[in-house]
């Protein structure tokens, strides 16, 4: 069952600065802080490593409350960034849609972050995908033939989001990411896939970072990785946790 708790309250800024940055964890898409990472252990062990931990919900999941205007997720990178202003530089983690912000965000200002994990986000950002079947199949709880249709369905059902909500966030306006744009995110980038993700594989995204290492994860697939032991390894020792 998801964590109906809510995210913990967000800290205050350190005075007089920190040694190491506080790590802000963003969840990826129909999922939650409470149910994407909390569930997975994150927080807990980056507070095990002395890492204070800034929680989020992005517009339209988990704590944050649902809405299903179109105008409530118009500026869902202004949403991440704000959680990050007062704290920059940050460490980060994101998953999918929550790596693809933090990239957006760190392509916007580099100045923003300090390291950044990128889990479950490869080459299929070049090539987006039509999200309104997907859209349409929350709004009329009926899944489609497709595979990842079906587990996003499931998804926003176990984490307890409102399917409208996630239906509007989807045909939210994402500016797009190009080699471009990546090029100015200039901190340290890890990129953790699975194998089998269907976004992957990640060779041409790690190609357009300036500084950018790649981690592959054998055998598994896209909602696997934010468990994997490889996966919280690897990001835990990247972020000197």
């Amino acid at each position: 069952m998801p964590d109906d708790s809510g995210p913990p309250a967000t800290p205050s800024p350190p005075a007089g600065g920190a040694a190491r940055p506080p790590v802000l964890l963003v969840h990826g898409f129909a999922s939650s802080y409470a149910h994407g990472w909390q569930q997975n252990g994150w927080p807990d062990l980056l507070a095990d490593a002395g890492r204070t931990v800034l929680p989020l919900d992005l517009p339209g999941h988990g704590a944050a409350g649902a809405a299903a205007a179109p105008g409530a997720y118009a500026d869902v990178e202004g949403h991440v960034a704000a959680a990050i202003a007062p704290y920059a530089p940050v460490d980060a983690v994101g998953f999918s849609a929550g790596a693809r912000l933090l990239l957006g965000v760190a392509a916007a200002d580099p100045s923003r972050l300090r390291r950044l994990v990128i889990i479950g986000l490869g080459d299929a950002l070049f090539h987006p995908d039509d999200h309104e079947p997907l859209a349409r199949a929350l709004e009329s709880g009926e899944a489609t033939e497709a595979v990842v249709v079906q587990l996003f369905l499931r998804l926003a059902r176990t984490a307890g989001n409102d399917p409208a909500s996630l239906a509007a966030f989807l045909r939210r306006p994402a500016p797009a990411l190009d080699e471009q744009a990546l090029a100015r995110v200039t901190c340290p980038v890890l990129l953790v896939i699975g194998d089998r993700d269907f976004s992957g594989p990640a060779d041409r995204l790690a190609a357009a970072l300036p500084d950018a290492e790649l981690v592959v994860l054998r055998g598994v697939d896209h909602f696997a990785a934010p468990r994997d032991f490889t996966c919280i390894d690897r990001s835990l020792d990247f972020l000197d946790a």
